[in-house]
């Protein structure tokens, strides 16, 4: 029995693209992933020569600076946790706030990360639907906050600090205030917001199904209210 050749070349090209599907994420998430512990083992450099496991063992060991890096991440944040510890981290702080331009990087980076890791806050807690680049354009944000400074007495209303990320690279995009009122918060996770944004909007979210609006939803801002927060 024969079969069309069109019919030959669609069941080839349908084989070769669920074959894709299979090793495109596999190769993708183990190539992540040995760029992660690549990265991380470079931290047995702070040990001696001669106790590195190649020298001891007689090869190397992936994994080995990841695990003496997540030792080292947990010790500190022990050692800061008691007094002696909290005296020590001020101590350092104090010395790097001296050094001219080193201050202002590292001053920089800690409140981001003060605030990004902080338990009681809300940055990147919540996903949003905001209307960007234009009106009746939809996308999906991030929430970060809210104005602080001279900046709220300068607004008129109430606003919220977004992060607009862009696709499929999420860690770059923009910083937007925006309206409370013009604002949809999200059911969905922000794991699942990112999945979809990285995805192209190729993976739906799986829990929280919000429909688009004719317009921007005049009770938006009761949402926040109810948080506490805003």
């Amino acid at each position: 029995m024969t079969f069309p050749r069109t019919l030959k070349f669609a069941s080839l090209k349908r084989y070769f693209i669920t074959g894709l599907l299979i090793w495109i994420p596999l190769v993708i998430t183990f190539w992540v992933l040995s760029f992660i512990i690549g990265v991380l083992d470079q931290s047995l450099l702070l040990l001696p020569e001669r106790l590195h496991p190649i020298n001891w063992l007689g090869f190397p060991i992936p994994g080995m600076g990841t695990a003496l890096t997540l030792l080292i991440v947990f010790c500190s944040g022990l050692l800061a946790a008691n007094l002696i510890g909290q005296k020590f981290v001020r101590s350092w702080e104090g010395i790097l706030a001296r050094i001219p331009v080193v201050n202002t990087l590292y001053n920089a980076v800690k409140q981001v990360s003060d605030t990004l890791f902080s338990p009681n806050g809300d940055a990147f807690r919540k996903a949003l639907l905001v209307q960007y680049p234009r009106a009746g354009c939809w996308t999906i944000a991030f929430l970060t906050g809210r104005p602080e400074g001279e900046i709220p007495p300068r607004l008129p209303g109430s606003y919220v600090s977004v992060y607009v990320p862009t696709t499929p690279n999420p860690t770059s995009g923009f910083f937007l205030l925006m309206k409370t009122e013009e604002v949809i918060e999200l059911a969905m996770s922000v794991d699942e917001a990112l999945k979809y944004i990285i995805s192209m909007g190729v993976v739906p979210p799986q829990s929280g199904k919000a429909s688009l609006p004719d317009a921007a939803p005049a009770g938006a801002s009761a949402i926040f209210s109810s948080t506490g927060h805003f």
